[in-house]
C-alpha cells in the first residue's frame, strides 16, 4: 500500500478550515463504503469466474478499502487535537494504521502468489465473459471514487486518490487481459496478471513500510534539508553558533524542528527576541509546522549532555 499515507513528498500548506474538513470526511466515507461493497462483490466474482487476477485485484482493493476506512477515521480522530496523554495530538495513529494494513497486505499477497504460481504451470481457464463484466464495474466504481476525491485538498484525500487511481489501472489491466482471453485461448494471462498485481502490492507495501519506519524512528523528514537550514540559521545576524538542531515528522506531513542558538553576551533581551523571530521566519518557509527556538548567551554553559 503506498500509504505512503506517508508519501513523504507532498509539499503544500495546511490551511485548517472547517467546511472542507467535513467535506473531506464525507468524501472519504463515501469512497470507503463504495470500495467496501465492491470488494465483497469482487471476492464473490473472483471465485465465480475462477480468476486469480480478479482475486488479487480484490486484495488490492481490500487494502485500499481498509486504508480508506482508516483515513476517514483518522480524519476524525486528528480533530481531537492534543490531550494530556498525547501532547502532540493523534496524527501518528495514521502511521500505526499504515503499518498494520501493510502487514495484512503482505500476508494476502503471499497467499495470492501461492495460488497463482502453480497456475502458471497448468493454467485453468477462467470465465472470461464474467471477468470482463467485473473489470468494467471495477473501472467505473474506482473511477467514480477518484472523481469524488479529485476536488479534495487534504493530504489523506490526495494519498487515497492515488490509491484509487492505481486500482483503476489494475482493473484496466484485468479488462485488457480478460478481453484477450475471451477471444483467444490464453488462460495463462490470468495468473500472469495476478502475479503482476501481487508484486505491485508488495512493492508499494515495502515503500510504505520504509517511509513509516523512517518516521517512527524519527528520521529527518525527506523534505527537510537540515544541513542547509543549519547554514541559513548560522548566517542570521548575531547568531554565533547553532547546535542541537533536530527535525522529525509526526506523520509525514506535520514536521517539527527544535534548535539552540548561541548569541553574544552583550545581546539584550529585546535583541534576542528579534533574533528568534528572524530564525522562526526563516524556518517558516521550510515546510516545518512546529518550530521551537532556544536562545542562549555565550557564557551560559549548556549543561544538557546532548548540547
Amino acid at each position: 500500500m503506498s500509504h505512503s499515507h506517508a508519501h513523504g513528498h507532498h509539499h503544500h500548506g495546511h490551511g485548517h478550515q472547517h467546511g472542507p474538513h467535513e467535506q473531506s470526511e464525507s468524501n472519504l466515507r463515501l469512497a470507503f463504503f463504495l470500495n467496501l461493497g465492491f470488494t465483497l462483490f469482487e471476492l464473490v466474482g473472483g471465485l465465480y469466474t475462477n480468476s486469480v487476477a480478479i482475486l488479487s485485484d480484490a486484495l488490492h482493493d481490500l487494502g485500499d478499502c481498509v486504508s480508506l476506512g482508516l483515513s476517514w477515521y483518522l480524519q476524525r480522530v486528528s480533530k481531537r487535537g492534543r490531550d494530556a496523554t498525547f501532547s502532540y495530538g493523534y496524527r501518528r495513529f495514521s502511521l500505526l494504521g499504515a503499518v498494520i494494513i501493510s502487514l495484512v497486505l503482505v500476508v494476502g499477497s503471499v497467499i495470492i502468489l501461492f495460488e497463482a504460481i502453480p497456475r502458471l504451470l497448468n493454467p485453468e481457464p477462467p470465465k472470461a465473459g464474467g471477468m470482463i463484466v467485473l473489470a468494467i464495474v471495477g473501472v467505473l466504481v474506482n473511477g467514480a471514487a477518484v472523481f469524488r476525491l479529485s476536488k479534495g485538498e487534504s493530504l489523506n484525500e490526495r494519498a487515497v486518490k492515488l490509491h484509487l487511481l492505481e486500482d483503476v489501472l489494475g482493473w484496466l489491466a484485468v479488462l485488457a487481459g480478460s478481453i484477450l482471453m475471451y477471444f483467444f485461448d490464453l488462460p495463462i494471462l490470468d495468473p500472469l496478471l495476478s502475479v503482476g498485481i501481487a508484486l505491485f502490492i508488495l512493492f508499494n507495501v515495502y515503500r510504505n513500510l520504509r517511509d513509516s519506519f523512517r518516521i517512527f524512528l524519527q528520521a529527518t523528514p525527506t523534505n527537510v534539508d537540515i544541513d542547509a537550514l543549519r547554514e541559513q540559521i548560522q548566517n542570521v545576524e548575531s547568531v554565533q553558533e547553532v547546535h542541537d538542531i533536530h527535525a522529525w515528522s509526526l506523520d509525514g506531513a506535520y514536521n517539527i524542528l527544535t534548535v539552540h542558538l548561541k548569541v553574544n553576551d552583550a545581546t539584550t533581551f529585546e535583541e534576542s527576541v528579534q533574533i528568534r523571530n528572524r530564525v522562526k521566519q526563516l524556518l517558516k518557509d521550510a515546510d516545518l509546522q512546529h518550530v521551537t527556538v532556544e536562545v542562549e548567551k555565550e557564557s551560559e554553559t549548556c549543561d544538557l549532555q546532548h548540547c
